[in-house]
């Protein structure tokens, strides 16, 4: 897939929580020099959250805290739109 392809397809999916197979959850990974930061994205709409379309919040799917709370308080990358956050490096993972 080229990364123009990649790009447009992980704009679609980002986009779309209704795809996502982890939903609410969207894994997302960084590569940059050969290592991989991974993150998800977070369908907040449901809990009534706003501000969290464009948030990654830097965990792995696998190693989310149990509580809502704590995983709110994880350190995240905030971005104004899904596009700034392609822009950043990340991708659907």
């Amino acid at each position: 897939m080229t990364p123009s392809a990649r790009r447009a397809l992980s704009l679609r999916v980002l986009c779309a929580p209704a795809v996502w197979p982890h939903w609410p959850f969207l894994p997302v990974a960084r590569r940059r020099n050969g290592l991989v930061q991974l993150g998800v994205v977070f369908d907040a709409r449901p809990a009534r959250l706003t501000g969290y379309s464009a948030t990654v919040f830097l965990t792995c799917l696998f190693v989310l805290p149990t509580r809502f709370e704590q995983f709110l308080t994880l350190p995240k990358e905030v971005f104004d739109c899904a596009e700034e956050l392609l822009d950043a490096g990340w991708e659907i993972d």
